[in-house]
């Protein structure tokens, strides 16, 4: 508590700054200049490292291990000295969890929070330099996949964690321990030895003895006010990205997270019972309404007989979780039918619609949608991406759709949620739906597209992949979307470190990385 208050009374005394601010810095003509900069408070806004403990905690250990480190938060805060808070969040969320757990973690879910909260004048004077160096107070393990990969940072000068036999993290730190004060100039003048670095970014008094090392200092004010980078200056696109928590996990919004699980569990399922019990599919979108449930159509929903009258309507959609065919379900007013593929038992059985399940071999899946399409004559909700996405983007469409039906109706989803993802690409799958009806207001827009005309669809002479490009490009202009090329393989590589369940040797494992980076980088 001492230690605490002293701080405090630090920070409130008028003290002069003895660098300038980080707005009166020119970035231009920067290309060969060397930069060190902090992370924490400097090139992100806020200065708080709770919020990525807790995500570790939570992505790579329980909700057991979150819910700790949530309650033994407020004593760390006001007890503990900013170098020891770190050691002890260190040690909750790491101990027994293995470091290639949580390289994946670093991969697939920090980088998502990390790029929402950078400080948009210290990032465009950090990329404007040729050669970066950061340096942190945080497990270099969390944090350098997003600076290398995002930023282009060079090398990351991190307080390193200490790892026993067979990789499971001890949770205690490496000499010289949390890279904070005195240990961040050390650790500079150790690995730059005799080269001066040309400019230094940082926020706090902690950081000046490295700062002054440098031909050029300046310092980071008020920057959890500071306005953030816009999406379309991201240095690489973030297309993907796992893990199921929403919302940027402070404490306030951890706590409310904890609290309302026992009331959006019970919840969810009362959700998910309703098409279940209730077949009027009228009836399921009112009584899904009074729950919180909000569905929104715009556009005209096609019926079967206004569509084709030989068979049933092929509804193409973009895919953003497990329910799409369900929601779509809703907004026709009528059971539809849905293809699968690699989604769990459980999924397949609580479906409120018929469900049939891809092989992956084109001949039998053609088979199988001809049949449902034509000889039963029922409708049909594709999802020619094959995989979600939460971004603003379109992966590529599969175009064995447009081989199989005349009457092709796009239509354009999207998914919003406040607290909790309801996709997975490490998780259990199983739990997509129930993660996603847990939000307080689950919501789900839809814009049914005009039919495509006759002479655009195959049957007059298009080929199958200019159908699907086609479906493609008018269904992310109306979301706003970016078509990409990327695939469900590529997703499941950057996400999970393999293709998505389907069996492969090392080598063509490295073969489709590669692959991905390359498709990535342009």
């Amino acid at each position: 508590m001492v230690v605490k208050l002293w701080e405090f009374l630090k920070n409130v005394r008028q003290t002069p700054v003895p660098f300038e601010p980080v707005e009166s810095c020119d970035f231009l003509d920067r290309s060969d200049d060397l930069v060190v900069s902090d992370l924490e408070g400097t090139l992100l806004r806020s200065a708080s490292y709770f919020p990525y403990f807790l995500l570790v905690a939570f992505e790579a250990g329980s909700v057991l291990r979150a819910a700790i480190l949530l309650f033994a938060y407020p004593a760390i805060w006001l007890l503990a000295s900013q170098a020891t808070a770190i050691q002890i969040m260190t040690f909750i969320s790491f101990i027994g969890i293995k470091v290639s757990v949580i390289e994946r973690v670093a991969v697939a879910v920090l980088p998502k929070f990390y790029l929402e909260d950078m400080h948009l004048h210290a990032f465009r004077v950090f990329t404007a330099c040729g050669t970066k160096y950061v340096i942190t107070a945080s497990p270099r393990v969390m944090v350098e996949h997003f600076l290398k990969h995002y930023l282009g940072v060079d090398v990351v000068l991190g307080t390193e964690v200490h790892v026993a036999r067979g990789g499971f993290c001890t949770g205690f730190l490496q000499s010289p321990g949390v890279l904070e004060g005195g240990n961040k100039a050390f650790a500079v003048r150790k690995y730059l030895r005799d080269r001066l670095p040309d400019l230094a970014l940082g926020c706090k008094s902690t950081d000046f003895p490295y700062m002054a090392l440098c031909k050029e200092a300046f310092v980071v004010l008020n920057s959890s006010n500071a306005p953030t980078v816009p999406r379309d200056e991201y240095p690489k696109p973030l297309i993907f990205h796992d893990g199921r928590i929403a919302c940027r996990p402070t404490p306030a919004k951890a706590l409310t997270l904890l609290l309302w699980s026992p009331v959006g569990i019970p919840l969810a399922f009362l959700r998910g019972s309703v098409p279940l019990l209730i077949n009027d599919t009228r009836i399921v979108v009112l009584v899904c309404a009074l729950l919180g449930v909000r569905i929104r159509v715009n556009g005209t929903p096609p019926t079967s007989s206004s569509t084709n009258k030989g068979g049933g309507t092929l509804f193409v959609c973009s895919h953003r979780t497990l329910l799409d065919p369900v929601f779509l379900s809703g907004g026709v007013q009528r059971r539809v039918s849905a293809v699968t593929y690699s989604i769990s038992r459980v999924s397949e059985v609580l479906a409120p619609i018929k469900t049939v399940r891809l092989t992956r071999c084109r001949s039998q899946d053609a088979r199988r949608m001809h049949n449902i399409l034509l000889d039963e004559c029922k409708d049909l909700v594709v999802c020619p991406e094959g995989t979600t996405c939460r971004e603003p983007y379109l992966l590529r469409f599969s175009s064995l759709f447009a081989e199989l039906s005349d009457a092709i109706v796009p239509v354009a989803m999207d998914a919003r949620v406040q607290l909790f993802y309801g996709t997975t690409a490490r998780g259990w799958k199983a739990l997509d739906p129930l993660y996603f009806l847990m939000n307080p207001r689950p919501e789900y827009e839809m814009w049914f597209l005009d039919q495509l005309p006759w002479e655009m669809t195959c049957a007059a002479g298009n080929s199958a992949h200019d159908v699907a490009n086609l479906i493609q490009r008018r269904i992310a202009d109306k979301l706003g979307f970016q078509c990409t090329n990327l695939t469900r393989k590529d997703k499941y590589l950057m996400l999970a470190g393999n293709e998505g369940g389907v069996a492969n040797k090392q080598k063509s494992l490295r073969r489709s990385m590669k692959r991905l980076r390359s498709k990535m980088g342009s």
